[in-house]
């Protein structure tokens, strides 16, 4: 396994993102996943935090589907509270 350092954050990248409506090709970058491990340096996730990242930050590591991204590119967390009680919306 791997062991995230200074403000790094090691993610399991999601499912490719596709809808009923709108089918997107396999190599549409993928920018939300699961937090595995951070760095001592990262104060604002957490490992099982579901986050979105800048897509075009990440350093993809050996193992399939795994990204290392620094904390400066998340863009923010899922509330995974607030879409068990139904309120999906901002």
């Amino acid at each position: 396994m791997y062991k995230a350092i200074t403000d790094r954050i090691i993610v399991r990248l999601s499912d490719s993102p596709q809808s009923e409506l709108i089918k997107l090709p396999d190599n549409t970058p993928r920018n939300t996943g699961t937090v595995l491990d951070v760095g001592p340096e990262v104060h604002g996730v957490q490992p099982g935090d579901e986050i979105i990242f800048h897509a075009f930050d990440e350093l993809p590591l050996p193992q399939k589907n795994l990204v290392v991204v620094r904390e400066k590119s998340v863009l923010g967390i899922f509330d995974k509270k607030k879409q068990i009680e139904g309120k999906e919306n901002l």
